[in-house]
């Protein structure tokens, strides 16, 4: 089962580029998580402390405006959520509420800081790679308020 896990991760975004050695440490510390349908991973303005791995199940995020709670995007197995949380030890930015019954592995920033005592490059790149992908989303969210503005092709916001 790890080596599938393993597999799975470096296809994702974050962990591509990221060696077998790395992503069995992060597994022997990451605790799965099972959050029922219904049930919140977490809600906006929590305090946060990890990222999580969407293994099984559907999930939804959630930000509230206007007094609204507005859905912003569906998770699918394979997706991951809450790096903002590693990046910037801030609150949570938005809410993840289970769509289905889900199993996610949840990554501490405990766990992250392992990394970077085994292998400064190695958390070099999941830290390099949260970021892109932090800013993959935002450019997506920008799109999505303003079609236009990324129409010129510049790729520049």
């Amino acid at each position: 089962m790890r080596d599938e896990q393993i597999e799975a991760l470096q296809r994702m975004s974050i962990f591509g580029g990221i060696r077998d050695d790395i992503l069995r440490l992060i597994l022997n510390v990451a605790p799965v998580v099972l959050v029922p349908q219904g049930d919140y991973f977490f809600r906006e303005g929590d305090t946060a402390d990890s990222m999580f791995v969407l293994e099984a199940g559907k999930a939804a995020v959630y930000k509230r405006l206007g007094g609204q709670e507005c859905l912003l995007r569906n998770l699918n197995q394979g997706d991951c959520f809450g790096e903002m949380s590693l990046i910037d030890f801030s609150p949570r930015s938005a809410s993840v509420r289970a769509v289905e019954d889900c199993t996610a592995l949840q990554i501490s920033a405990a766990c992250i800081s392992q990394v970077y005592e085994k292998d400064l490059e190695q958390f070099a790149m999941i830290e390099m790679n949260m970021g892109r992908e932090v800013s993959r989303r935002l450019r997506e969210s920008d799109a999505a308020l303003d079609p236009t503005r990324l129409s010129d092709g510049s790729g520049s916001t």
